[in-house]
Formats: structure tokens, sequence, C-alpha cells
């Protein structure tokens, strides 16, 4: 049987403390690096005309990536257990600076899909960094740190969305790619310098154990099961939203540009900001409450999308409950997913993140073909459907849980 590992050597310091600004660092890298993921949904139907594909094919550059970002997962996530997290973290960091350059320079959609799935399966760091977090955090404390962190990470998400549809408005998709390499370089730097060293104790542990031991935890932790596969149908949804919105947008009664679709990113801000408090009830009352109730909101939100989607005042709507949704329910089920074994974080983690990931490319490619089939109403029942399939997870782990 494979040995656990021991906590690592800082947590086990009683000098160290995980301090409001390191908390708010790991919230700046988690929030910056994840935006690498989503700079190209504002992005993609600017993307088809540069290189003259359909809706269908240009689909693939949001699949992609969230395909290498689960996959990036899968591999480098389980190394937080074995190797020392500050250098893996920025070497993660250079590699994804080649592949944002790589999409700046792509030549032709081959070369940008291939460069797509690159800067998702090197975009891993907020995975590494979340767990961290939640590690040196007190017992006590797991829920808002979890969720300070994740709010970074969600604000991210968002913002990229804005960013990305401004600066190709003005300078052109190639440009965001420019400048998130900048980003990057900038951010090594910066979690280079604040970032504590974190060895971990045991080394004796294989990297072919570590893999095994994944497979251990989904046959031994029904929980880690249920939870990962609700935390995936529910980002499925999330994502299908996303990257079928800017075709939605493009088309009457809206009729906007990649600018236009970028500012509603700005709209799930408000999601986000209010997110953090679903850790603190996390903390207080039994996770799985908080995520059930996360995840009706996030049912509800697919509704008012699809009767009112055609008014803007029910799009803003149902945009800022799919976020509040989304984002407390991964919350709550991160902080439920930490809390099975403390000493496999970054396994739950890779376990968790890759399941919901892949749901996520799910998402993505569903929301593709139910636009094409049968437009904004089939994007909404599809989504709809995800979230059902998480609600019959969530009901079907116990109470006590």
């Amino acid at each position: 049987m494979n040995q656990p590992l021991k906590q690592d050597s800082l947590e086990n310091s009683s000098s160290f403390e995980l301090t409001t600004v390191l908390i708010r660092v790991m919230a700046i890298g988690a929030g910056a690096s994840v935006a690498n993921l989503y700079y190209n949904q504002p992005l993609l139907v600017d993307m088809a005309q540069a290189f003259q594909v359909s809706p269908s094919r240009i689909g693939n550059i949001s699949m992609l990536t969230q395909i290498g970002y689960a996959l990036g997962m899968f591999f480098f996530i389980p190394l937080g257990d074995l190797r020392e997290r500050r250098k893996l973290i920025t070497s993660l960091l250079g590699a994804v600076i080649l592949a944002l350059l790589a999409m700046a320079f792509a030549p032709n959609i081959t070369i940008l899909e291939l460069a797509s799935f690159a800067v998702g399966l090197t975009t891993v760091v907020p995975q590494l960094i979340v767990p961290l977090a939640a590690q040196l955090a007190k017992p006590k404390e797991q829920g808002r740190v979890v969720g300070l962190i994740m709010s970074g990470l969600f604000l991210g998400i968002l913002l990229a969305r804005f960013v990305s549809g401004i600066i190709g408005h003005f300078w052109g998709w190639r440009a965001m790619y420019l400048i998130a390499a900048g980003f990057m370089i900038i951010l090594l730097l910066l979690l280079r310098t604040y970032l504590p060293k974190c060895d971990p104790e045991n080394s004796q542990i294989t990297y072919p154990q570590v893999m095994r031991s994944l497979g251990q935890l989904i046959l031994i932790q029904p929980i880690l099961r249920k939870t990962s596969f609700m935390g995936g149908m529910l980002f499925g949804a999330f994502s299908l939203f996303w990257t079928t919105l800017v075709f939605f947008l493009k088309h009457p009664p809206y009729s906007y540009g990649s600018e236009i679709a970028g500012l509603f990113g700005l709209v799930g801000v408000v999601g986000a900001s209010i997110a953090p408090f679903a850790g603190r009830l996390a903390d207080k009352n039994t996770p799985r409450f908080v995520a059930g109730g996360a995840a009706g909101i996030t049912l509800f939100s697919f509704m008012i999308l699809g009767f009112f989607g055609q008014h803007l005042w029910g799009l803003i709507l149902g945009i800022i409950l799919l976020d509040l949704g989304v984002q407390s329910a991964q919350i709550a089920n991160q902080t439920q997913v930490y809390s099975l074994l403390p000493n496999a974080k970054n396994r739950l983690n890779t376990v968790y993140m890759v399941t919901y990931f892949g749901g996520g490319a799910l998402g993505s490619a569903l929301g593709v073909y139910l636009w094409s089939a049968w437009g904004w109403q089939g994007v909404c029942w599809g989504g709809m459907s995800m979230v059902i399939f998480a609600l019959i997870a969530w009901g079907s782990m116990k109470k006590k849980s």
C-alpha cells in the first residue's frame, strides 16, 4: 500500500503564519494565471474571421484549452506532494509564457489549436496555489482562506473576458496573447519573491506511486467521486454558457462586437464578490448544504436566461446568478474535498479538478453543438440538464457528510 505523505516542512514550522499579504499574493497569482484559459472566449468570432473557419471549428479553441488544463492537472498537480512548491510553480509559469507566445504568432488554425492545448496544459498554477493555501491555513479558517483564493481565481476568469474583449477590439486578438505573456513574466517574478519555500519532508514516495494512489482515492472516497462529478457538471454548464455567449451577442436583438461581449464578464464580478461568503458558510455549516443551495441558484439562472435572455435585464441577472451559484458551489465542494485527507490535498485536488475541467471541456463542446443545432434555447436547456445531473449527485451524498 502506498505510504502517505507527511505534511510539508513549512506547515510544521510553528514560526510560520499565513498572513493577509500572502493570501492576497496567492489570490492574485491564481486569478492572473487562470485568466490565460479564458482570454479566447470573447475573441472566438475574431479568430474565426482571421482564419476563415466555421463557429464549430473555432469552438475547438475553448475545448482544447480545457482538455489541456485537465491533463495538465492530472500529470502536474500530484507533483505538489513531491516537489518544492515554489520552484514547481515558477517552472510552469515559464512554460506557459512560451505557449502564450505561440498563440500570438500562430500562422494558421492548426497551430492555434495546438498552442491553445499547450496553454491549458501549462496553466495549472492556480491548482497548486489553492491546496497550498488550504494546507497552510488553520483548520477552522480553511473555508475562508479557500474562499478568498477562489474569489481571486474567479475574478481572473471574469476579468479575462473583459480585458480580452477590449484589447481584441482595439489592437486585435494577437495583441492579447502578447500582453498575457508579459503578465506572466511579471507574475513569475512576484511569486518567486513572495511565495514561501515549501519542501516536502518525505521524498521516498515516487511519482508512479502517487499516480496510482489517485485511483485508490477514487475507489475509497465516495464523497470525492460525487463531489467531483457535481463540480464537473456545474462547470460544464458554466463553460457551455460562456463559450456560446459571444455568438448569441453577435446576432439580433443585440448585435454586439467582442468589446461589448467582454464587458459582460464584469457583470459576473458581482457574483464573484459575494462568493467568499460561501466559504464562511461552509466553515459554520456543512459544505454539502452550501453546495446544494448554490446548485439550485445555478439552475434558476438558466431558467432566467432561457425565458428572458432576449432582454438585457434578464441576461444580466442570469449571468450574476450563474457566476454566484457556480463559484459558491466550487468553494463549498473544495472545502469538503480538502477535509477528507489532510496529507493528500494535492492528489484530492487533482481528482476533483480534472473532473471539474473535464466537465468544462464537455460543456464547451456541447455548447457549440447546441448553438449550431438549436440556438439559444438549446444552449439554455443543455445548461439546465447539466445542473440537474449535478443536483442528482448532490442528493446522493449522505447528509452527515
